[in-house]
């Protein structure tokens, strides 16, 4: 459905389900069905994660990790969106999965998924903006003479990701139009990259993609400690794994698209499909260009510049750095917009710091303005503080991007298990029109928790062993903070009488913002 096949009904629809959780229709509904899918492939963004990450496949199993690997840590991430569908189906709403872990359990857990998505989206963000500068300086560095400083890195951050939250303050319109174009502008760059690859290609060798290597230690470049093939190879999927998430903004912008019930669930699945598909080939077609894999394994974090500089025209090469590049700014773009949804959606429940404001949408451009800013700064911040103090010999920045990946699916999890508990009974016996059944569900639900143990265990592996220390800290603060303070003020979202108490308070909050019935 196109925002242009709208009707009066399906706005009626929507506008009630969004009543009926208690909340106004203070965002703008302007994104399609393939602009709530685009949202989502933009964030996973193949030609970001899949890219700026490859050295944890090369250097770590080989062609392996890619022809057997990448598939199964895209199921391994499959679960989780499979079973989010479920449940966004029956809550389409901004901030998601803090509203399905207070609905499903209690306001508790609803305030722990939150703290988890908020903080793995806001350093998420950073991370996929520091990717852009590392490959920004590798593909075009040389030619504007620039140096590989955390001042250069901290001025191009402020520079790209202000420019993201500009954009986004704007109006969803703008957004989504130009997460709309980065959705085609990935297909086409992902195709390119292959044919390129294929093309320059000295053999096909197939059988180096289903051959299992051991290029962990120096052999590899130090991208992953001495360990055994076995092991190095399930560190690998953290490739697929780390690209492969961030699916949940199809659920962070269920209040801006249209026919939100029906949509959400599709576009978080088709996104993970087809960049689990299209990011298949790519790297399939990459590793068959790859001259010799015990070369490129010594490489390292610079296996990607290395092979593209020995084997493509340096011509075809800038003009594939080039649109690589924009499909890594738009990623961004669009985690901001999820960022700052979350950042309302917590903030509209009194859920942090000058709720207020961080709550407030613009009459004008229909957008939550001072969560935007607020999101975008404290990646920039995350980003420079991080980079500046060391762990051992590991930097806190890399730690804490390992951390992201187990608080971004801590996040999904959580919802997921008390869905699990929850179907069924008082808090989930109505579903959504987007709707797998019950024991297709649970199914899902228990796959999901066996595949968040595994994604733990390998997030929290030498070098980043780090991150174990974090997560664990991360909980006790956490407890001291929920049990001495917020469990007593924090009230959650509106559930049961508390959402009719709130019908002058939406009707206000629509007039406010210009919203017409």
């Amino acid at each position: 459905m196109t925002h242009q096949d709208y009707t009066d009904v399906d706005k009626s629809e929507d506008t009630k389900v969004l009543h009926g959780m208690g909340y106004a229709q203070e965002l703008e509904r302007r994104m399609s069905r393939f602009s709530n899918f685009a949202i989502s492939f933009s964030i996973i963004c193949i030609l970001s994660g899949g890219i700026n990450s490859l050295a944890q496949a090369t250097s770590g199993a080989g062609g392996a990790a890619i022809g057997i690997g990448w598939p199964l840590g895209c199921l391994v991430s499959a679960v989780f969106a499979i079973a989010m569908a479920q449940i966004s189906s029956a809550y389409p709403t901004a901030g998601g999965l803090y509203h399905w872990g207070s609905i499903l359990g209690n306001r508790g857990t609803g305030w722990l998924t939150a703290w988890f998505n908020l903080l793995g989206l806001i350093t998420v963000l950073g991370a996929i903006n520091a990717g852009t500068y590392s490959f920004f300086l590798g593909a075009f560095g040389g030619y504007f003479g620039l140096v590989d400083t955390i001042t250069t890195q901290v001025i191009f951050l402020i520079i790209l990701t202000g420019i993201q939250a500009l954009i986004n303050h704007m109006g969803i319109g703008l957004t989504a139009k130009l997460t709309d174009f980065s959705g085609y502008l990935i297909f086409v760059t992902a195709i390119a990259l292959s044919v390129t690859c294929l093309v320059v290609a000295d053999s096909y060798d197939f059988a180096r993609l289903f051959t299992f290597s051991n290029y962990s230690g120096e052999a590899g470049g130090s991208v992953w400690p001495t360990n055994s093939g076995l092991w190095v190879f399930l560190l690998g999927l953290l490739l697929p794994i780390y690209t492969i998430t961030g699916y949940d903004a199809s659920a962070h912008t269920s209040e801006e698209t249209v026919r939100a019930a029906h949509s959400v669930p599709r576009g978080m699945i088709s996104s993970v499909l087809w960049s689990a598909v299209f990011g298949y080939i790519m790297l399939c077609s990459f590793v068959l260009m790859i001259p010799n894999m015990d070369t490129a394994a010594a490489q390292g974090w610079n296996v990607f510049f290395w092979a593209m500089n020995e084997q493509v025209n340096p011509l075809v090469k800038n003009i594939l750095y080039f649109m690589i590049f924009l499909s890594q700014f738009l990623c961004g773009l669009a985690t901001v917009t999820s960022v700052s949804r979350m950042i309302f959606a917590f903030a509209r429940d009194k859920g942090l710091p000058a709720s207020k404001a961080l709550s407030t949408v613009n009459p004008k451009y229909r957008t939550p303005v001072t969560a935007i800013w607020t999101g975008s700064t404290l990646a920039v911040l995350f980003v420079w503080l991080s980079s500046l103090i060391p762990f051992g010999e590991t930097k806190v920045y890399t730690i804490v991007v390992s951390c992201t990946v187990i608080f971004l699916f801590f996040s999904f999890a959580i919802p997921i298990a008390l869905g699990l508990f929850a179907w069924g009974t008082p808090k989930w016996n109505k579903m959504g029109p987007w709707d797998m059944g019950e024991g297709r569900f649970k199914l899902f639900a228990v796959l999901s928790i066996v595949a968040m143990a595994l994604i733990f265990i390998l997030g929290i592996q030498a070098p980043n062993e780090g991150a174990l220390y974090i997560t664990v800290g991360f909980l006790i603060v956490t407890a001291i903070v929920w049990f001495g303070f917020e469990r007593r003020r924090f009230q959650g979202p509106p559930i049961g009488d508390a959402v009719a108490k709130r019908a002058a308070e939406i009707a206000a909050a629509e007039k406010a913002v210009g919203e017409r019935g």
